[in-house]
């Protein structure tokens, strides 16, 4: 059984271990609402040979919410990860086509389901695509129904209510993954009824500046990006818009050796539309 050496892998890795038993391999492509990409259309298009399409979004999602690709329960993970053929022992391997942008939601719903051998693939797609790598297309064969057992670890996750309670928490650092102008309320919320600006004592670090040509920057960069926001005995909460790029951040974290990690998963789309909620600009 392959185990993922750290939770980021590179392509050199993947095509080494590519026909390994036990290792399943995701593509968890996602857009923003605005764009006209189809990412299960493109899936089938193009893919990692045996990538299975993992949709977040749509099907493996809290279906009793107005907030988009909440996480799910426990069951219905389970349900879903065991339709997709994975079991507890895989090693599991998340890739995205923009090069890193929507696998880390997957990486961190994994881990707050308990599973260890979980990574994400630095560069995602197109970095696979420069190598010469192999791909596929068509239809992919159903998968043999497992049965997966999830472990739910609450720490990897957290509500809007108990993250109000810790504002004030020394302990605690909330980081907004954000651009800038969006956090300052400089510049409109992409989805309508959503305020502008950022919760009282949060910082700002933007996913993108953790990232360069799809890969992340290196492992001493990584560290004092987080350095600059945050101290390293604390706990640290990532939000973002709607609770995908917030796990670029947890993903980061956790490759800059910090601990105590969470991902407040309603994030600004839950926050700025829910008028009890406090918000600064």
């Amino acid at each position: 059984m392959p185990l993922v050496p750290s939770s980021l892998v590179t392509t050199d890795w993947l095509a080494e271990h590519l026909t390994d038993d036990n290792l399943v391999i995701l593509d968890a492509s996602w857009f923003m609402p605005s764009s006209t990409r189809k990412p299960q259309q493109e899936w089938s298009e193009k893919r990692i040979p045996s990538a299975r399409y993992f949709d977040f979004d749509k099907k493996i999602a809290e279906p009793s919410t107005q907030f988009p690709h909440m996480l799910p329960s426990p069951e219905l993970f389970e349900k879903a990860v065991s339709e997709l053929g994975i079991n507890n022992d895989d090693a599991v391997v998340v890739y995205d086509t923009h090069g890193l942008f929507s696998a880390p939601r997957v990486w961190w719903m994994f881990k707050a389901m308990g599973h260890k051998n979980i990574a994400v693939l630095d560069g995602g797609f197109p970095a696979w695509l420069a190598g010469n790598n192999p791909i596929e297309k068509g239809e992919l064969a159903a998968a043999e129904i497992t049965v997966y057992k999830a472990a739910f670890e609450p720490e990897w996750v957290i509500d809007a209510d108990t993250l109000e309670s810790l504002l004030d928490d020394h302990s605690v650092a909330v980081l907004d993954a954000r651009g800038a102008a969006r956090f300052f309320g400089t510049e409109p919320e992409p989805r309508q009824g959503v305020r502008g600006g950022h919760m009282p004592n949060a910082k700002s670090l933007p996913f993108s500046q953790l990232i360069k040509d799809g890969f992340f920057i290196d492992k001493e960069l990584l560290v004092n990006r987080f350095n600059a926001v945050s101290d390293i005995e604390q706990r640290l909460i990532f939000s973002c818009g709607s609770g995908v790029t917030a796990c670029v951040l947890a993903l980061g974290a956790e490759l800059a050796g910090r601990k105590m990690l969470t991902v407040y998963d309603g994030s600004w789309t839950e926050w700025g539309s829910t008028y009890k909620y406090p918000v600064v600009k």
